[in-house]
């Protein structure tokens, strides 16, 4: 993933946007699972959801890190 086009504070506000989305998706999870009748499906795309957000903020996380030189 290419962040060139943002600015470093974009892209950390982005990056708290992302954490806070991530954080409600792991609250919903836990709700789900404390109830007495499970949605498998809406469980595992909310899994997936959480999967391809956690990627994201990896790759944000990692542009933000400066190169090191060899």
């Amino acid at each position: 993933m290419q962040f060139l086009d943002y600015t470093e504070a974009e892209l950390r506000t982005r990056l708290a946007e992302l954490k806070s989305q991530h954080r409600k998706l792991d609250h919903e999870l836990d709700t789900i699972l404390v109830q007495s009748f499970v949605d498998d499906l809406r469980m595992k795309r909310l899994k997936k959801q959480k999967l391809a957000l956690k990627d994201f903020i990896n790759g944000i996380e990692n542009s933000l890190i400066p190169d090191q030189p060899a």
